[in-house]
């Protein structure tokens, strides 16, 4: 969840100075690994053991692994003796959020009040990830509740993981919620990890630490098993060091799911996301710029973000400028009207199905244990849009809800995006994804300044956030959104500006 600045949403962050050589210790992808494994280089046991190791040092610091899976190295081990080529994920590690649940572990949302939150079976995108062969090594640190628990809320902090912190500088925010994951994945904890985004939480973390993030269209990936917040705009979502990993876990993750009424037409749309990755893939390609997306940041951002202009003409793009996105205000008001209807709508369906050791089955009751356990839970920011959502938000069939609902799709989507594609005959749109990382402060909360994440967050379309470069030692992201599912186009027009944009360094280690 992102936040706005008044009726608005929120967004996560986190840091404290690296200092030292750059990572000693191999920063290689998905991909890389994956030909390590076949060749016979290394072995599964192998690189789970070297994240492990590296996650012991670093992770007191960055705190953006909340639990480690006990079984990750007997299934690692399980990787080795059964080696299948068929399976795309075989003997790699990836963790996810600890909103998505693996079964044996508490799934929490970064709440005390799901301490015991054991879960019974995989969340379907899990489960299709443990098919696919991949190392399930454990679970990254988010804000708690996804950052829709307090207006005044700081970025990567919850009860249950601490403050996650950002690798490149480690007083900056992390950004959120999806904190831990955009963490992890950046300090070269895990080779990649999933997050989740309501409006920036998955965009956001990955801009913000230097990452490849996708916000997938609405549907494409299953959310059963996975903590809500809105119904309409929940979805799972790949945080990874290359747009080419991110492609393959879009090949396990997305599909139908029965249980999720929102990925029938899944299936339908399901493509190779890696065919196709191709560094010419931006000639001919019509990109604009979304001025009213691009207002408000620094000279240095400002000046990446024309930079990265000029590599986008000079791969072939045509560049138009001035694209407005019409009713992006008024989108973003109903969708705070939707977002707080369907948190507690959404979240006490939820609690009123987790174990009977869980106590609290109702948003209220997470309000009284919040209350209860302050000192815990409520150290540094209150629950101020909880107790809104429980006093304000009435049934899904209010007419209030319904119109916000049917409003916020419709202009953000039809009469948005799509307004702006079809006039301009645009393949997508792009703008920076947020700023620079700011400071944690407990005091004054999130200080962010700038965000691209809405339009495609409220529409439910695909964004795709790829590193422009550095502004200060800090990461800021190059955003690229379109239509309904368009994400693979995406993904290609993102794979051809990454080949051609300068190599991002990786932050820092501590000695």
């Amino acid at each position: 969840m992102q936040k706005q600045k008044h009726l608005a949403l929120s967004v996560t962050l986190a840091c404290m100075t690296f200092s030292g050589a750059i990572y000693a210790q191999s920063t290689e992808d998905l991909h890389q690994l994956k030909e390590d494994l076949q060749s016979g280089k290394t072995t599964a046991v192998k690189i789970l053991e070297q994240y492990q190791t590296r996650s012991d040092k670093l992770n007191p610091r960055v705190a953006a692994i909340s639990a480690v899976r006990a079984e990750a190295k007997q299934d690692a081990m399980l990787a080795d003796t059964n080696k299948n080529p068929r399976l795309i994920l075989q003997g790699l590690p990836i963790m996810v959020k600890d909103n998505i649940a693996i079964q044996g572990m508490p799934t929490t949302a970064g709440s005390l009040a799901l301490a015991n939150n054991m879960a019974s079976s995989d969340a379907f995108l899990v489960a299709k990830l443990r098919a696919a062969g991949a190392v399930l090594a454990g679970k990254t640190n988010l804000s708690e509740w996804a950052n829709f628990r307090s207006s005044k809320a700081t970025s990567g902090w919850s009860s249950v993981g601490g403050q996650t912190r950002n690798p490149y500088n480690l007083n900056k925010t992390p950004c959120g919620s999806s904190s831990g994951s955009g963490a992890a994945v950046a300090a070269r904890l895990i080779p990649a990890a999933i997050g989740t985004e309501t409006d920036g939480s998955i965009v956001c973390p990955a801009a913000i630490n230097g990452l490849v993030g996708l916000k997938p269209t609405l549907g494409l990936v299953s959310r059963s098993g996975v903590v809500p917040l809105s119904h309409s705009q929940d979805t799972a979502g790949p945080m990874t060091l290359s747009v080419r990993d991110a492609a393959l876990l879009m090949n396990v993750i997305t599909g139908s799911d029965a249980s999720d009424p929102a990925t029938l037409a899944a299936d339908q749309h399901q493509t190779d996301y890696t065919k196709g990755l191709d560094a010419q893939a931006l000639k001919g390609k019509r990109i604009g710029i979304v001025s009213a997306l691009v207002k408000g940041y620094d000279k240095q951002t400002l000046a990446l973000f024309k930079s990265s202009v000029e590599i986008l003409k000079a791969q072939g793009a045509v560049i138009v400028d001035q694209v407005e996105i019409p009713n992006m205000e008024k989108a973003g008001k109903d969708e705070y009207i939707v977002l707080v209807y369907e948190f507690k709508a959404d979240l006490n369906a939820y609690l009123a199905n987790t174990p009977s050791t869980v106590t609290t089955r109702s948003m209220a009751d997470v309000i009284a244990f919040n209350k209860k356990n302050a000192k815990q839970v409520m150290p540094h920011f209150g629950q101020e849009i909880m107790l809104y959502t429980q006093a304000k938000a009435g049934a899904l069939t209010d007419k209030a809800y319904l119109d916000a609902s049917a409003n916020a799709k419709r202009l953000s989507g039809p009469e948005g995006i799509d307004a702006a594609l079809k006039k301009h005959q645009l393949d997508a749109l792009i703008a920076p994804t947020t700023s620079p990382a700011w400071d944690i402060n407990y005091k004054k909360g999130d200080a962010i300044t700038g965000s691209a994440s809405s339009p495609a967050a409220i529409a439910g379309y695909p964004h795709l956030t790829v590193p422009m470069g550095l502004v200060k030692g800090l990461p800021v992201g190059l955003s690229f959104f379109a239509g309904a599912w368009s994400d693979a186009s995406l993904l290609k027009i993102g794979y051809a500006f990454e080949q051609a944009r300068p190599a991002l360094p990786a932050p820092n280690l501590l000695k």
